[in-house]
């Protein structure tokens, strides 16, 4: 079920024995190649999967702002900050208590830090809510990975003439210049990684592989329960 969709009374003897899984994502550039709704987008797809694999999960409307100062030196990236997307999301959980537990997928890494304390929070309150983020990918932004799953999911979106290597120096290695100077200080087109070579075949396997990975989170919260 689709909840932007649903009436309330549709869901008024459903929602204390579904999910409700919340997809998170960013408007932040992606490189000259991918969309600034990428992070989101992922999000969505993997959410609205796991949806059609388990009826009593629900998927709320996404929340496609997120933490992304670290892109704020490239146009069009909008950012609420950490301390605001923490509390949005505090409130966002809070206001879901009919449902029997939350899943917030997260497509953006820059979201964790403040997620992690948002889920402590809520946690501490008696919620039951979990934080999902994709994991496995080759490259850290706008890379392989990221512009494969783009391609599979609409290669209308992908300006696949444009895609070009940006730093393809290891995370850990770039981390300290990130944080002091954001991407714009080790990548000028905002890539981390190499999306040369990208395809939507590579994109599907890598999606159904979030996918699987979701569903197995999912499941054990049901028989945690």
């Amino acid at each position: 079920m689709i909840l932007g969709s649903a009436t309330w009374s549709e869901l008024a003897d459903l929602a204390a024995t579904s999910t409700l899984v919340i997809p998170l994502g960013a408007t932040e550039q992606h490189g000259p190649h991918l969309p600034l709704s990428t992070d989101t987008d992922i999000a969505v797809a993997v959410a609205v999967a796991l949806a059609e694999r388990r009826p009593y999960v629900v998927v709320a409307p996404a929340l496609a702002y997120g933490s992304s100062g670290e892109h704020s030196g490239f146009p069009g990236t909008l950012s609420i900050g950490q301390d605001a997307f923490e509390h949005v999301v505090i409130e966002l959980v809070r206001s879901a208590g009919a449902f029997a537990a939350v899943v917030l997928v997260s497509g953006h890494g820059g979201n964790l830090g403040p997620l992690g304390r948002a889920v402590r929070t809520l946690q501490g309150e008696g919620r039951r809510v979990v934080v999902w983020t994709p994991s496995g990918t080759v490259d850290a932004h706008a890379g392989r990975s990221e512009t494969s799953m783009a391609l599979a999911l609409d290669s209308d979106q992908v300006r696949l003439e444009a895609a070009e290597p940006g730093d393809t120096r290891p995370l850990g290695e770039l981390l300290p210049i990130l944080r002091a100077e954001g991407v714009r200080g080790v990548s000028a087109n905002g890539v981390l990684g190499d999306p040369t070579g990208a395809t939507a075949e590579e994109g599907r396997t890598l999606l159904a592989a979030l996918v699987a990975d979701l569903v197995d989170v999912v499941d054990r919260m049901a028989v945690d329960a």
